[in-house]
């Protein structure tokens, strides 16, 4: 071990002494802040210092690959990095690189790209807007003209709902353990092999903890008894993805597959006769994210182990009539009944974390052509339709040309699109779409639901939404919506878990109704009043006692994340959002002016005693 902890310089000279590194390779490892870099790749926020490291990494690879070094050669130098700069435990680093490294490696002698298109293509805007001719593709739309857009009415409160549930990222542990180590510093605690807890404190909760762990059964458990309790009166049910946990370096297709099964038994148990829509995370492969398209011939990347299995647990919820896509793709349609269909879509096709796509990002599957033909077909049979699926498309993990196309599908179909839900962030937010050639308005919404897991610092939670139901005027849009939450730090405390309804979106946020422009409304009021942002700021992290202070960046970022349907697009959609936000001083409401003067007020009022105990020593001399 000793030996791996020699400075990486060093290390690089002694691999091979005959050549140099590229300069700039050179130049982007003194500058790393891998602490930084891990911390930002972790959280889908990406800066300069991710793209150097990113530079730094693809440069390295292709430079060791243009030497004629072996694949177990660069494998062996990919865990000496990782274990000399400290960037993981070493048994992290050994199943990252073992799971990891041979797919890079795959993917990165087959292509011709150099690190600037690279990390342009991967992280986004963070790393320039680098033209790549090999990654600019465009769906094509069938010549039928956008019928007329009618301006949408408000649902009718009286009117029937569906009541439906959301359930996303719930990331069930079977080995988690109550007392492990949660302080673990590695990418998942609170199991045996995470160590003894050093210290109480340290030690995993009964119910899960706000650290980096995920959900036990026994929490499931409770949520789903919950859940089937509380709201017996669920029509249907979408699950969005992200089963297995985060112990990305120890995972094996067997046990993915063995939680997939385990999950879709227990749900099926829980809620029999309820009809269940399922989408795919990007945690159910192994290794994590990849998901190679259907022309990657190689057999081991072939996804027939997950798509078929797939297939076949989902067979119970789902029409014998879309294995054919399931088994291709992981992507669904289904008439849920006359007039309404939901849409199911593999995001992982958008993720840029799956190096496979680097190969060919040109619509893999043509998922993205198929969703057209299924849009153009429910907008001649005057169908409503609900899209479901994992990554948000306005997310910094979509592709930012898969983003594209998919905003101008969700444009020319946004009289038939009703309403999205998707997952994988965490929190409780939303997307808003806009029309591209008047960006001030609204087309479409996206729902991004909270997750189950607390992984990390975050309440536990679920959604509930009501569907404009079944009557002669319905609009299918989505008339409210509910988080309900349950709050880690007592449940650990008292020994049992309380869930409760954390807020109803309308009354809380005070909207008329959930039409894509009382959405873009409440995103203005979010731009001019800190309170109405506290308020979804809260909302955000389920409440979690664990959220920090949010300064004008981190407001910036949230405000302009709900404006954002179309990824790495951030100048155009939020400039003047983040304009008025550094142009406008903070609003002094008589709430904020009530409890700043009774703050002043109890801080002279706690001064008191002190004061009067200070007043004999200056009258006998003594102060």
């Amino acid at each position: 071990m000793v030996a791996l902890k020699r400075n990486y310089s060093r290390l690089l000279w002694d691999s091979d002494k005959s050549s140099n590194l590229p300069l700039f390779v050179d130049k982007a490892l003194k500058l790393l802040n891998l602490k930084q870099v891990y911390y930002e790749v972790e959280h889908s926020v990406m800066s300069k210092v991710s793209c150097t490291a990113c530079k730094a990494g693809a440069g390295l690879l292709q430079h060791y690959m243009r030497l004629g070094k072996s694949k177990d050669e660069i494998n062996k130098m990919i865990y000496q990095f990782c274990v000399s700069l400290n960037i993981q435990s070493a048994r992290v680093c050994e199943g990252i690189t073992r799971l990891f490294g041979s797919e890079v490696v795959y993917v990165l002698k087959r292509i011709t790209l150099g690190p600037n298109e690279i990390c342009s293509f991967v992280i986004g805007d963070a790393c320039g807007d680098v033209y790549n001719p090999y990654h600019e593709w465009e769906v094509t739309f069938p010549p039928v003209p956008k019928p007329p857009v009618l301006p949408l009415k408000v649902p009718d409160d009286k009117a029937q709902t569906f009541k439906v549930l959301q359930i996303s990222d719930t990331h069930f542990d079977p080995y988690y353990a109550e007392g492990a180590n949660a302080e673990c510093n590695e990418p998942l605690c609170c199991r045996a092999s995470s160590g003894p807890a050093l210290t109480p404190g340290d030690g995993a909760g009964r119910w899960g903890d706000y650290r980096k762990c995920d959900t036990p059964k026994r929490t499931i458990d409770d949520m789903l008894q919950h859940i089937a309790n509380t709201h017996p009166d669920i029509d249907y049910i979408l699950w969005t993805g992200d089963l297995p946990p985060h112990d990305v370096w120890n995972q094996t297709k067997e046990e993915n597959l063995k939680v997939l099964q385990e999950t879709v038994a227990q749900m099926s148990d829980m809620f029999p006769g309820v009809p269940i829509f399922p989408a795919l995370g990007n945690h159910e492969s192994s290794p994590v994210n990849s998901f190679p398209p259907p022309f990657i011939s190689s057999p081991e990347s072939n996804m027939a182990w997950l798509y078929n299995e797939l297939d076949a647990q989902w067979r119970r919820w789902l029409p014998a009539g879309v294995s054919h896509t399931v088994r291709r793709g992981a992507f669904y349609s289904v008439l849920v009944r006359p007039g309404f269909r939901i849409i199911s879509l593999n995001m992982n096709y958008c993720n840029n974390k799956n190096w496979w796509l680097l190969l060919n990002s040109t619509d893999p599957a043509t998922e993205l052509q198929w969703l057209i033909y299924e849009l153009q077909t429910a907008e001649f049979s005057g169908e409503k339709v609900h899209l479901i699926g994992h990554i948000p498309p306005g997310h910094s993990d979509c592709l930012k040309v898969w983003s594209r196309n998919y905003y101008a599908i969700v444009n020319r179909y946004e009289s038939t699109i009703t309403a999205q839900f998707f997952g994988h962030t965490h929190y409780d937010e939303f997307e808003v779409f806009y029309d591209p050639n008047d960006l001030g308005r609204a087309t479409s919404i996206a729902y991004v639901g909270p997750s189950v897991s607390p992984y990390y610092d975050l309440n536990l939670g679920y959604r509930i939404y009501y569907v404009d139901g079944d009557h002669e005027a319905t609009t299918r849009l989505v008339v409210d919506h509910e988080t309900w939450i349950m709050n880690l730090k007592e449940a650990n405390l008292f020994g049992y878990p309380i869930w409760y309804k954390l807020y109803s979106a309308r009354s809380a946020y005070m909207m008329p109704a959930l039409r894509p422009q009382d959405w873009d409304k409440f995103i203005d009021d979010m731009t001019t009043k800190e309170d109405v942002f506290n308020l979804y700021y809260k909302h955000y992290w389920k409440s979690s006692p664990r959220r920090g202070m949010c300064d004008g960046e981190c407001r910036k970022r949230l405000v302009c994340d709900a404006r954002s349907g179309r990824s790495h697009d951030r100048r155009v959609l939020c400039g003047h959002i983040e304009a008025r936000i550094d142009g406008a001083p903070a609003p002094q409401t008589w709430r904020a002016w009530f409890y700043n003067g009774l703050s002043v007020s109890m801080s002279m009022l706690m001064q008191i005693p002190q004061v009067a105990y200070q007043i004999p020593k200056f009258v006998m001399g003594l102060g």
